[in-house]
């Protein structure tokens, strides 16, 4: 298929839409599927259209363009090959569901991705990486080497072309340097007890203060820790009568699916960013 989203946002006005239809209408486009929003706090408006034209075409000529209806309505406006699969560097290290289950939903074609490596600050899933032929690279890290061992993912993500990095529960503060090379490019997962229980065994924390909910939440990474604009929550109920033991697996099984659905809609192109918050269409 010769299929492309565009995605755009701007100061809200009349006519967008009209212009963005016109534009496709030239060069005999088919809308598959339009999504909008118009923000009456911010007054900006977002626009996700996939569409299809006759021929193919780079994704790169039709953003430069489509230049001239951004410039006319102050855009910032992106066009992507549809069927293009984004290219994704894995950071973890000790805990692997969230690994796993992304590894597993690549395999089985259930994330329009390809996995270029695995990158952990431990061995402990080199062996999960062979399993799925995903090259491993262990990369140790201590205070004094932290900065170098940054380097070195970087150098990964830059050798590769990774369009997106995926902190699966890497439990590793990234440095605001590091943060700033990955803006807008990682997404990282957390449960959502924060401020709340911080530290280690977040689960028995909540356990021993008898929560009553558990969640996760995936956003982008930015150098304010675990403030990125939010991408993606989900929670579940638990009771008394669930252990600590319990509630890790709860939250084990939350971790793994709001990450999944950050990246899919990552790679889809169905994030817009509106401030400090995300529009995400569905």
């Amino acid at each position: 298929m010769n299929d492309y989203i565009l995605t755009l946002s701007c100061p809200d006005r009349t006519g967008i839409v009209h212009r963005v239809s016109g534009w496709l209408l030239e060069r005999q486009g088919n809308i598959l599927d339009a999504q909008q929003f118009g923000d009456t706090e911010t007054k900006q408006f977002f626009l996700r259209v996939h569409f299809e034209l006759p021929e193919h075409q780079q994704a790169e000529e039709l953003e430069q363009q489509f230049q001239a209806v951004a410039q006319e309505f102050g855009m910032q406006a992106r066009v992507h090959d549809a069927q293009r699969k984004a290219r994704l560097l894995i950071l973890a290290s000790r805990q692997g569901h969230c690994l796993n289950d992304l590894l597993f939903r690549t395999h089985s074609g259930q994330l329009n991705v390809d996995v270029v490596g695995v990158v952990s600050n431990h061995n402990d899933h080199a062996g999960m990486a062979k399993a799925y032929d995903i090259p491993f690279h262990h990369f140790p890290v201590t205070p004094e080497t932290k900065r170098e061992q940054e380097e070195r993912i970087l150098a990964l993500v830059n050798e590769q072309q990774v369009d997106l990095v995926v902190l699966a529960r890497y439990m590793q503060i990234l440095s605001t340097e590091m943060c700033r090379a990955l803006s807008g490019r990682a997404i990282n997962i957390h449960h959502s007890f924060l401020p709340s229980f911080k530290g280690a065994k977040p689960y028995h924390q909540a356990h021993a203060r008898g929560v009553k909910i558990i969640g996760a939440t995936a956003h982008y990474v930015t150098s304010d820790l675990d403030e990125g604009p939010i991408i993606e929550q989900d929670i579940e109920r638990v009771n008394h009568n669930m252990s600590a033991k319990d509630l890790t697996q709860v939250g084990s099984d939350i971790e793994s699916l709001v990450l999944s659905r950050a990246v899919r809609s990552h790679v889809e192109h169905r994030i817009l960013l509106n401030g400090s918050r995300t529009v995400v269409f569905h």
